[in-house]
């Protein structure tokens, strides 16, 4: 089939590699000349396990091309993907610009029937906006072509997102008229092959779905933080709570592991963008609030916690960092975890040695400048040194350290643990202080 995909970001430029690995001829639309010039010789912008490859074989196989102009691509695809960004707006609320200029890019060149299907994350109501936008492009030209506007919603996990698109455990369509409905279930019958895995709703349904998807699972983990903060308080280990409580089949063990708080491009924004669609509506979502106030606490709370124990003096102070992205296999730093921690660190006089396997560019391009930050290119280099180690992301390499080795390469042998990784009696075996989330901690002498 031909689809064209607007938006060469995290969304777009996963649906354009996976549909163009499946045999479509796929155009990707990008206004970034630069970015396009990048993409055209299998260079992507963000690291994404199996995603680059994908792209350059589909690119030498013909089966994708990045284009900057949008009448080309609107001419290319009987199914216009709309994946633009929709970042957070000043009171919480997803900014649709992007969308809306793609619809009256749209607008202006359509030139027969379309399925214009909205990809990007959005409000509730976003899909009658991108139709009226279009409309009235259309009255501008006197023009007269019908089209459909569906919702098409993604649930991609970074780290996981091509393989979440080549074998999806659903696929959600909003459609209000059975032929775009035909046209989608053609094109993702390459992906639908075990069992029937389309799930039709209304437009205004599927729009909610996903916001409501990313506020369950941020919920699973505030109220797991939440928990943990209470074990810590009375002396029960979240660990074993976890097991407990997982074990029921009604709950299920996952999203429900503790730690400084979940970060990224989606949990946060997702979360907030809902709070202001249910306040616009005539209904305050009082759970949903506290999630985000519980999750910046909690982030804040991890790092109380490291400065707490040094007395509150942190000046003079190097802490070695290990994790940078908000979650492994990664390289966004997006309202990750370790940014409160760098943050309060060098507004703490601290020096900081970070070391992450794929966000290190990243964070040297967020903190350019910044004398107290060296991004360091292994983990044992950012321990070497240092005062104390804290852990802010979950990687592999990070499960099973050296412990002797890494002892001697601190100064002292202290570790705050925002991930859980490692068991309190064998730190302390060790002669480690060890300070995790929710679970005993070690002090020196105990």
């Amino acid at each position: 089939m031909r689809v064209t995909i607007f938006g060469s970001g995290y969304v777009g430029l996963v649906t354009a590699a996976c549909f163009a690995e499946r045999g479509n001829h796929v155009v990707c639309v990008d206004k970034d000349a630069d970015k396009v010039a990048r993409l055209r010789q299998g260079h992507i912008p963000f690291f994404e396990p199996g995603l680059e490859a994908l792209i350059q074989r589909n690119e030498r196989g013909g089966r994708l091309r990045f284009v900057t102009d949008p009448a080309e691509g609107v001419a290319h695809g009987l199914l216009i993907f709309i994946a633009v960004g929709t970042p957070q707006g000043q009171d919480g609320s997803a900014d649709l610009q992007s969308v809306l200029d793609v619809a009256g890019s749209i607008g202006r060149s359509l030139d027969g029937y379309r399925v214009v299907v909205d990809k990007s994350t959005v409000p509730v109501g976003t899909a009658d906006t991108v139709r009226a936008a279009i409309e009235k492009e259309l009255e501008t030209r006197q023009a007269k072509h019908d089209f459909d506007v569906v919702s098409n919603p993604e649930f991609l996990k970074e780290g996981a997102a091509v393989e979440d698109f080549m074998k999806p455990d659903r696929i959600v369509i909003g459609a209000d008229r059975p032929r775009p409905v035909e046209a989608l279930r053609e094109l993702y019958a390459p992906f639908n092959r075990n069992h029937d895995k389309l799930i039709l709703m209304s437009v205004r349904s599927a729009e909610l779905a996903k916001y409501a998807a990313n506020t369950m699972l941020a919920t699973r983990i505030s109220l797991m933080n939440e928990l943990a903060n209470i074990a810590e308080k009375v002396g029960a280990d979240i660990e074993q709570v976890r097991i407990g409580i997982g074990s029921d089949s009604r709950i299920g063990f996952q999203f429900i592991y503790p730690g400084c708080g979940y970060g990224g491009s989606c949990f946060p924004k997702d979360v907030k963008a809902l709070v202001r669609t249910a306040m616009t509506a005539g209904y305050e979502p009082a759970l949903i609030q506290s999630v985000d106030q519980l999750n910046t606490l909690q982030k804040r709370r991890f790092y109380e916690k490291i400065k707490n124990y040094f007395g509150g003096e942190l000046r003079g102070r190097t802490l070695a960092l290990w994790g940078l992205a908000f979650k492994p296999n990664t390289d966004d730093m997006r309202e990750a975890p370790s940014r409160v921690v760098l943050d309060g660190l060098l507004a703490d006089g601290a020096q900081v040695q970070a070391y992450d396997p794929e966000a290190g560019h990243e964070a040297r391009r967020l903190y350019r400048g910044q004398t107290g930050v060296k991004v360091c290119d292994s983990a044992e280099a950012a321990a070497t040194g240092a005062d104390a180690l804290v852990v802010a992301t979950e990687w592999n390499e990070f499960r099973s350290p050296d412990f002797p080795r890494l002892k001697r390469a601190l100064k002292r042998p202290v570790i705050f643990d925002g991930r859980n990784l490692y068991d309190p009696d064998r730190l302390a075996e060790y002669g480690f202080e060890y300070f995790p989330v929710g679970r005993r901690q070690v002090r020196s002498g105990t």
